[in-house]
């Protein structure tokens, strides 16, 4: 799980979804479940997942301060913590099989790296840092490196976890946090990425900031297991969810507070990294 995912973009750690996996996420989830009510209401969600600034971390240009910045959010705010959190949500779950099955093979993944013979991915983050050329001890715990916004952003994800109906926190991790406004078009098979070593070569650490293609296991961690990962989010949200109940309402709810906080949490990344604000076009 890293920085979220935009049409047409290539982010910093974008997973990437190989055609032929979209194509099975498609197959996968039932079209029932995705023509619901609730589903619509969560993929709009997705739909406004986007920033101002993510343009700047495709292109050339940053300083290693601002990429310091950057990277070193992303890694305290949930990078280092998920597979804690999935562990947190996991044992939050009732007994059923199919959801605590995808939340186990999820925080295994991110733990271990096993499903895609990898290694953790918060040390593959680190690994990726280190190519970079920024020490271990510059992610160390310091709530002094981080904003006001990104603070009270990665407190209100745990609380959320800990605290809401299993499937708000399942869905704020499996769907928010992990998801983009990718997720309609992989769901539907009509967005495509590229995959295995095209997509490495392709990312912006490797062809402007001069990070090696071997470095890059933890995008290649991504591409093997991210297709089945979200299907399996997505079918166990909208398959154990009541439609049309009180927790479906606390579910998109939240997902809607979660866009209003992780907007502001970006926002503050961007002040914090001195990028300029482009001007809002007339209407």
């Amino acid at each position: 799980m890293l920085v979220g995912r935009v049409a047409g973009e290539t982010r910093f750690f974008d997973r990437t979804v190989a055609p032929c996996e979209a194509a099975a996420m498609a197959a996968r989830l039932d079209p029932d479940l995705l023509a619901t009510p609730l589903a619509e209401a969560l993929l709009r969600v997705l739909d406004r997942k986007t920033h101002w600034a993510w343009h700047y971390l495709t292109e050339p240009g940053l300083s290693r301060g601002q990429l310091l910045a950057h990277f070193r959010h992303e890694y305290l705010v949930y990078v280092r913590d998920f597979p804690v959190l999935l562990g947190t949500s996991l044992g939050r779950t009732p007994p059923i099989l199919e959801v605590r099955k995808s939340l186990a093979e999820n925080l295994y993944e991110e733990q271990t790296g096993g499903l895609s013979g990898s290694g953790p991915h918060p040390e593959l983050f680190l690994i990726l840092m280190d190519a970079l050329g920024f020490e271990r001890s510059f992610f160390a715990d310091d709530d002094g490196s981080l904003t006001t916004a990104a603070r009270s952003y990665r407190d209100w994800i745990g609380a959320t976890v800990r605290e809401a109906p299993w499937q708000v926190g399942a869905a704020l991790l499996t769907i928010f946090v992990e998801g983009s406004r990718n997720d309609r078009g992989e769901l539907l098979g009509t967005f495509k990425r590229p995959k295995g070593e095209t997509a490495v070569l392709a990312h912006p650490l490797v062809r402007h900031y001069g990070v090696a293609a071997d470095r890059m296991a933890l995008t290649k961690a991504h591409a093997a297991v991210e297709g089945s990962h979200r299907t399996d989010a997505w079918h166990m949200v909208l398959t154990h969810t009541p439609h049309s109940s009180e927790i479906a309402i606390i579910l998109v709810n939240t997902m809607e507070e979660a866009l209003t906080r992780w907007l502001a949490y970006r926002d503050s990344v961007a002040d914090a990294m001195s990028l300029e604000r482009p001007p809002i076009a007339p209407e």
